[in-house]
């Protein structure tokens, strides 16, 4: 007997004789074939449900965004992923002192390294990223603090040592412990548009300050169409969770402005 086969000699030749199927075996067979094929349909169903949804929240609602450098720490530490509302700046509008993620104005970032992957890594990683279900890194994102709205005049700094917003001191409890709010002076109007962003580490990051090249504000600010969202959450490591809360307190005392779209 081997493997279901019977093997007999006639005549010298071997002669291969196939075990008959009986009828009850037939029925378990189309049995479990039966049952197999509709839960395979739908576990494919329920898994491109699920990579449909995940794709529709990343697009319009939520991404997720992995922090590469030490420009907004202690708020934020190398390695963190955030959750970033998309809905800001709109339908939902944005406001001084939060924390927004942008595309790169332009150079602001140095070309991003290659990571080595293999083929099919490659392919798994840029799906499951643009799908939403895992952290952007792809190098061309920054994040930093919204300091000047569209018509501010920011100034730095007072004899206090604080930036000025619209003729309001800012006491900025974000700070990273020892900096000053910016070792390089400024005064600018920010245009419309347009928005004045600062790293909450201000003397480790390269924001709206060594962009400008002395413009008065028009090349370091950020264009409102390139804002990603606003960062809500830190959801990894887990030791890090916290929401990204906005310091409301360092900038109710500045007036509004209105200008001109």
């Amino acid at each position: 007997m081997h493997d279901g086969a019977v093997v007999s000699e006639q005549g010298g030749d071997p002669i291969v004789e196939t075990e008959v199927e009986s009828p009850a075996s037939r029925r378990d067979s189309h049995h479990r074939r039966g049952v197999l094929t509709p839960m395979l349909r739908e576990s494919v169903i329920v898994i491109a449900l699920a990579l449909l949804l995940s794709l529709i929240v990343k697009t319009w609602l939520m991404q997720a965004f992995y922090i590469p450098s030490a420009s907004m720490e202690n708020t934020l530490l190398v390695g963190d992923r955030v959750i970033v509302n998309k809905l800001v700046p709109s339908p939902i509008a944005l406001n001084r002192g939060d924390v927004i993620v942008f595309e790169d104005p332009g150079n602001w970032l140095p070309p991003a390294a290659m990571v080595q992957r293999s083929a099919l890594s490659s392919a798994v990683n840029s799906t499951l990223t643009f799908v939403g279900l895992l952290p952007s890194d792809e190098g061309n994102h920054l994040i930093k603090r919204v300091i000047g709205l569209p018509g501010d005049h920011v100034v730095c700094c007072n004899m206090h040592r604080q930036l000025m917003v619209n003729g309001v001191a800012l006491s900025e409890p974000y700070l990273f412990p020892g900096d000053i709010p910016s070792q390089a002076t400024f005064n600018i109007t920010v245009p419309a548009g347009r928005v004045w962003v600062m790293g909450d580490h201000r003397s480790d990051s390269a924001d709206s300050r060594p962009h400008d090249e002395n413009s008065g504000g028009v090349k370091g600010s950020v264009p409102e169409s390139l804002i990603v969202g606003r960062a809500i959450t830190v959801v990894w490591p887990i030791q890090h969770w916290a929401w990204v809360a906005n310091p409301s307190q360092t900038f109710v005392k500045v007036p509004e402005v209105r200008t001109a779209k």
